[in-house]
């Protein structure tokens, strides 16, 4: 047998075994062995591009650099040759966007050929495979449904309050003004107490807490929160006597002195997306008193669309906020005020979440009553859809740089 059919017997069976490199690296030896015309009866002996060969010879010439292609080869991420791609990408599944509160995950409910072909129509030529990649590095999974109970029948107009409460959040955020999604976290013990979770530490030495879960007379923390939806940041007050309207609403106050009007100094409308219990629920005539006492106080219109019924995990705030905070303080005993509110304070994220958090000391008694005057003399203006989730409080008229909505 001839040299060169020796030539393309060995590429052929070595192969399979390298990679690129190693390829190239012995075509160039080959042909470099033959000499002159050396390059030509590689390339016709084994199949390869006599390019591919000539790169192999001149592989051999430099030294080893440990790379097998140049700086830069190799096909390009779709989010670096479509500049855009992921961010049409997350818009596309946000409105269906729902989240487990006990973990960051996000999953979507459109499958990748439908997300592609609707990227594709808007100019980011991408394949379903793509899709399904870019997916997963930003957080979403193919989930199964599960069975869950809820209490009573879901509502006929669950999903046109998503599509309104989004169509809203648009709205808002195109304008500049404020978006945020409240709720109060499961309260606390505060103590040497067991903490839900796992945490890396020497083999053989968990942490010794308190055998029994449910002491009584022992400190509780509530953790209220407020997720500023277009910033990804977030405020939290950490209470320490009842999670009423009134502390819910001191809550809100406190991020809009210490954050809200920092970042949007010339907004005169707030938007609050809440659950529709707790204590900023819709039937609740305390929590509208407290908002029309917040709109006074800080000259805003507020709009508040309230979750519809069964629904309350799809609060973002829940999967982009909370979620951490549980993540960040798994299995370590929340032994002091100070401790939960700096593990609160170091929680962040790739996406560059930021946190901060303050304990609120003040009294918040429960069993507060209003008169019938006081009901009728909360300025709201229900939304013609379901006003009872949708409504607006004004400022009184005089407020400094107040604008009537």
């Amino acid at each position: 047998m001839d040299d060169v059919a020796v030539v393309g017997e060995r590429y052929g069976t070595l192969k399979p075994y390298l990679d690129e490199l190693q390829r190239r690296l012995l075509l160039g030896f080959e042909a470099a062995r033959l000499g002159r015309g050396g390059v030509a009866a590689v390339a016709a002996a084994t199949g390869a591009a006599p390019r591919t060969v000539s790169r192999g010879v001149e592989d051999l010439s430099r030294p080893p650099s440990g790379r097998v292609r140049k700086p830069g080869g190799g096909r390009k991420p779709a989010s670096v040759k479509g500049p855009g791609v992921v961010a049409a990408l997350k818009l596309l599944v946000e409105p269906d966007t729902a989240g487990d509160p006990m973990r960051p995950l996000l999953w979507t409910t459109k499958s990748t050929r439908v997300l592609a072909q609707e990227l594709s129509e808007a100019g980011h030529l991408v394949s379903a495979t793509t899709v399904r990649h870019l997916l997963a590095q930003e957080g979403y999974s193919l989930q199964a449904n599960v069975k869950t109970i809820e209490k009573g029948a879901t509502h006929p107009d669950r999903d046109a309050q998503f599509r309104h409460i989004n169509d809203l959040v648009a709205c808002y955020a195109a304008t500049g003004c404020p978006v945020i999604s409240i709720d109060t976290k499961k309260k606390e013990l505060v103590g040497l107490y067991k903490n839900p979770g796992r945490s890396w530490s020497p083999v053989g030495t968990p942490l010794l807490v308190s055998g029994h879960d449910f002491p009584a007379g022992v400190d509780k923390a509530i953790p209220y929160g407020v997720y500023d939806v277009i910033a990804n940041q977030g405020w939290v007050s950490v209470g320490m006597d009842h999670d009423t309207a009134a502390f819910a609403a001191n809550t809100i106050r406190s991020w809009w002195d210490e954050m809200g009007h920092h970042r949007y100094p010339g907004a005169t409308r707030l938007l609050i997306c809440a659950d529709g219990g707790g204590s900023n629920s819709s039937h609740s005539h305390a929590w509208k008193i407290e908002v029309a006492k917040l709109a006074a106080d800080t000259g805003l219109a507020i709009t508040v669309c309230h979750l519809p019924p069964g629904t309350s995990k799809w609060n973002k705030i829940e999967h982009r906020m909370f979620a951490f905070i549980s993540k960040n303080w798994a299995a370590r005993p929340l032994t002091s005020y100070q401790v939960i509110l700096d593990l609160i304070n170091a929680t962040t994220t790739s996406s560059g979440l930021v946190i901060h958090a303050r304990l609120d000391t003040a009294d918040y008694p429960t069993g507060t009553t209003h008169t019938k005057a006081d009901i009728q003399a909360i300025p709201i203006t229900g939304d013609d859809f379901h006003p009872e989730w949708n409504y607006t409080i004004n400022p009184p008229r005089d407020t400094p740089g107040h604008t009537q909505n």
